[in-house]
């Protein structure tokens, strides 16, 4: 069987033998498309990616030689004139055909999010950690697309880390996972569930002391990193340890309760939680996307794009700021896809005048980046943020999800560097000043203004994600502002949060 493996040094396997994949941007060529998920890459895309800022005279060519030789690798049986099965086209692109079980990163990912009893858990996170035998993608690391999916991917490493660990702990495998669990906050000091779970082996290992100064070090390390006390749950545990309470001598009653907490209190839990409800929240309710742009090719990819999403259908196409407004108001959408330059009536416009109306949708300006002051000025109209127009289709869907759920601002690297060439320009709309709020108000606007979603930000602060939403609605009441994104401004505006820094 072939089988592809991201997790370590990039291969393709025929029956376990390794096949030869070319060179390293031909092998790139084939990571993308497994990167892509089955869907399908347009070929200007690839070009992109493949040459970030100077794409070669003969990149198509170029391009379309390695998918013919990539396909001869993958498929030596297959006849001259026979339709690829593997590396197949998708115009205007290429996709990868594969089952889930041919791929190790589909595989794994498909196990961190699977529930079930806590031997299920262990047994089966053991298989999929064992998976591993490296940093993904590493040979890729200098394509951003790569450095992307080797992030996310190793975040889904740890929350099966820690998943593991507490199938382990309710299994009562406690004095066994201490050295793990100790190498892992080590190497990860900021996230708490690591710190959880390290203390509470270490209690029921017998060692109350070492599991209250791990705490101690968490509380120390969290201070001095966020200038954050420790979250609610840790501290709760805290108090249960000093009071010696009966139940932390026992696994939680049900693995219901226990996954709840979990998802509750931890970085992980919700990492893995916030990937698998977008997907269960998109099931039943379809996006309706506008795409507005002056380039034809643009508007192809784009529809490829949302063609073979599910819970996403393109309503209608604009090719100028005109016809956009004129589409949104027939097909009422619930997000506009707008280019920021074109012909007739320019994006910025036309994106005030549709946020101008009633119960409008959310609009996403798509950008090469460049140092346009119009940039800037949608910001401040409550557009919902900037997608490079370069961006993976994976990043854009992740993007027109978050952008309707008011949950983040779209790709932040972007408005950071954004906000960072126009810093200091004086505007009389300028949010009033921050005066008279409280800490946890300025606390909270600063995670905004790092793009972290409602759900990373209740991770962060061990708070339930219902309050973080309710407390960023009365921030924006409060300062008279009707976005998300225009929050981030004001954060930027104000001297809160440093351009391209994490914040003061």
């Amino acid at each position: 069987m072939l089988t592809f493996r991201a997790l370590g040094p990039f291969q393709a396997c025929h029956g376990g033998d390794p096949v030869d994949l070319g060179g390293q941007r031909q092998m790139a060529v084939l990571a993308r498309l497994l990167v892509a998920g089955g869907r399908a890459v347009p070929v200007s895309m690839l070009i992109d990616e493949l040459w970030p800022g100077e794409p070669p005279a003969q990149a198509l060519s170029t391009v379309q030689g390695y998918v013919s030789r990539l396909r001869r690798a993958l498929e030596p049986g297959r006849a001259p004139r026979e339709e690829a099965e593997v590396l197949v086209s998708a115009p205007p692109g290429y996709a990868l055909r594969a089952a889930p079980d041919q791929v190790d990163a589909w595989t794994f990912e498909r196990a961190v999010k699977a529930t079930g009893e806590p031997a299920e858990v262990w047994e089966r996170l053991g298989r999929a950690l064992a998976l591993w035998r490296g940093p993904a993608l590493a040979e890729f690391s200098d394509l951003q697309w790569a450095a992307t999916e080797a992030g996310r991917l190793e975040e889904l490493r740890l929350v099966a880390v820690e998943r593991r660990a507490d199938a382990g702990l309710r299994l009562g495998q406690s004095g066994a996972l201490v050295a793990d669990l100790e190498a892992h906050a080590s190497a990860h000091p900021l996230r708490e569930e690591a710190w959880r779970l390290l203390a509470l082996a270490l209690y029921r290992s017998g060692r109350q002391g070492d599991a209250l100064g791990a705490l101690r070090r968490a509380r120390t390390l969290l201070r001095e990193e966020l200038g954050l006390d420790l979250g609610p749950a840790l501290q709760r545990l805290e108090s249960d340890m000093l009071a010696q309470a009966a139940h932390l001598d026992l696994p939680p009653a049900s693995p219901a309760a226990g996954e709840a907490r979990d998802a509750a209190a931890s970085p992980a839990s919700t990492a893995s939680a916030a990937s698998t409800a977008s997907v269960e929240a998109s099931g039943p309710r379809t996006l309706r996307v506008v795409v507005a742009d002056d380039q034809a090719l643009v508007r192809t990819g784009l529809r490829v794009v949302l063609d073979s999403e599910p819970g996403f259908q393109l309503v209608a196409e604009a090719e100028d700021g005109e016809q956009a407004i004129a589409a949104v108001r027939e097909t009422s959408p619930d997000v506009v896809l707008m280019d920021i330059q074109m012909p007739r009536l320019d994006g910025l416009t036309a994106a005030r005048r549709i946020l101008a109306d009633d119960a409008p949708p959310k609009v996403i300006m798509m950008t090469t980046f460049g140092t346009d002051d119009n940039l800037y000025a949608a910001l401040r109209a409550g557009v919902s943020g900037f997608v490079l127009k370069t961006s993976a289709p994976e990043q854009l869907i992740s993007a027109m999800r978050a952008a309707q759920a008011g949950d983040a601002l779209i790709d932040p690297a972007v408005t950071t560097r954004l906000i960072a060439a126009f810093a200091g320009r004086a505007d009389p709309s300028v949010p009033p000043a921050l005066a008279g709020l409280g800490d946890t108000d300025l606390d909270l606007m600063k995670l905004v203004a790092r793009g972290l979603t409602n759900r990373q930000i209740a991770a962060t602060l061990s708070v339930p994600e219902h309050s973080v939403a309710q407390s960023v609605t009365r921030l924006l009441d409060h300062l008279g502002l009707h976005d998300r994104a225009q929050l981030v401004v004001a954060a930027y505006e104000s001297g809160l949060v440093n351009p391209g820094g994490p914040g003061r």
